[in-house]
């Protein structure tokens, strides 16, 4: 099927419509290793979700080697084990403590509230949720005090968590992973400082989306230095996880200027994001994190690369963890043979991970915490979900052979779901 082919652009238009729309327990019995158990874990902060120190040559062009041929020997360092002593503890750690993956998404506002993390990490305590998805960078800018005055420039006026170091002692004497969620390309704060990042149009003025916003440019090597310098340095505060969000271009609407994209130097969309993503891994990897991409679920089924370049067989060789957003209000009705998606949430979530599996197969990827769909905890039109649609959700993602998942909510608000959410974590996967 086409990339331009109204299904996929129905798809794509829907991720506009969530758009900004909206004391500590033993927590060891949750680790699967641990009790017996064995297991190998949105686009935008409303709809769904994603990196300092040495830095590539920014005048050179990403490769245009087809991402494909990277093979599972051949894949970036972290994930035979990060490169450097300190990192390859650090990452073997991780992988004994967390080898699976249950997360609540922590919007920049809940972040900012003492008062609300405290009630996620009440609520992590209580259930089997081991992670929290937190953002640190998103369309407002940073969410945090950057050491690097050049990246403060881009911090936004949006507010930061205050005291990071202590929210994160906090999640680690509570035994919860700290994932940092950023989002790349969308990057409407560094367009404003850096306009000359931004992407064109054919008349060399700023492009802008549907809402006026401002992309900057993938291929600006620039973009690459700052955001996986951010990404090591929130890895060194931290984080055991950097999620990439709007790891994309944006959806090149017929109703808008055509998208010019100064310095591709002819390299494809798809490619461009696999280098970028290849390059993040391997330095975060050092510092001993993992690097996970958030993706449309559409990414799954469909054989090509979307227009917004994301294409399965190109991401996935390159990043610790895919996190597929297999929403299935996103379906249009008919799509994965299914007359209502949005009715049928197991369906559309093993019909989706299984087609990614098979993929990953092929590719010669076996890790079993691989792929760690974004599932969804809100309502978008008919049926209102609750906790049944929820457990529908989970048991989808663990009959396709996979046991980690994220809970997308734009608000985090995640009280009405509880019920769906178990005591303690147990791997569920077949």
């Amino acid at each position: 099927m086409h990339v331009g082919h109204p299904r996929i652009m129905r798809f794509l238009a829907l991720s506009l419509v969530l758009s900004w729309g909206c004391a500590a327990s033993d927590r060891a019995k949750k680790a699967p290793g641990m009790e017996g158990g064995s297991t190998g874990g949105t686009d935008t902060a409303a709809a769904v979700p994603a990196t300092a120190a040495n830095v590539a040559d920014s005048t050179k062009a990403p490769p245009s080697t087809p991402a494909t041929a990277t093979t599972a020997a051949s894949r970036p360092p972290s994930m035979a084990g990060p490169a450097g002593a300190a990192g390859g503890v650090r990452r073997r750690e991780l992988d004994k403590d967390f080898p699976v993956v249950r997360a609540l998404y922590v919007n920049r506002f809940a972040a900012q509230s003492t008062k609300r993390m405290r009630q996620l990490v009440q609520i992590a305590d209580e259930t089997e949720i081991n992670a929290l998805v937190i953002d640190m960078k998103d369309e407002f800018g940073l969410n945090f005090s950057t050491s690097n005055a050049n990246w403060a420039k881009n911090a936004g006026t949006a507010g930061t968590v205050k005291n990071l170091a202590a929210v994160l002692d906090t999640l680690r004497a509570h035994k919860i992973l700290a994932i940092a969620r950023m989002v790349v390309f969308k990057d409407s704060v560094t367009a404003r400082v850096h306009p000359e990042w931004t992407i064109r149009r054919q008349d060399n003025s700023v492009w802008r989306d549907k809402k006026g916003i401002a992309w900057v440019n993938p291929y600006r090597h620039e973009l690459w230095d700052y955001n996986i310098g951010i990404a090591e340095e929130l890895a060194h505060l931290g984080f055991g996880e950097v999620q990439f969000d709007y790891i994309r271009f944006p959806e090149p609407y017929p109703s808008l200027p055509k998208q010019v994209f100064p310095d591709s130097k002819g390299v494809a969309k798809a490619d461009l994001l696999a280098a970028y993503l290849k390059e993040a891994t391997g330095r975060i990897g050092g510092v001993g994190a993992r690097t996970t991409a958030d993706i449309f679920g559409l990414v799954t089924t469909v054989g090509g690369p979307l227009e917004v370049g994301q294409w399965w067989e190109k991401i996935s060789p390159v990043v610790d963890v895919v996190l597929p957003m297999v929403y299935p209000s996103h379906y249009p009705h008919g799509d994965l043979g299914l007359k209502v998606p949005n009715a049928e949430p197991y369906q559309v979530i093993k019909i989706a991970l299984s087609r990614a599996r098979e993929r990953d197969q092929k590719l010669g990827i076996k890790e079993p915490q691989h792929i760690r769909p974004w599932l969804q905890a809100f309502t978008l039109g008919k049926p209102a979900y609750g906790p049944a649609e929820i457990e529908a959700q989970k048991k989808g993602t663990y009959d396709a052979g996979y046991d980690g998942w994220v809970l997308w909510n734009a608000g985090s608000k995640y009280e009405l779901f509880l019920p769906a959410l178990e005591k303690e974590l147990h791997t569920r996967k077949r």
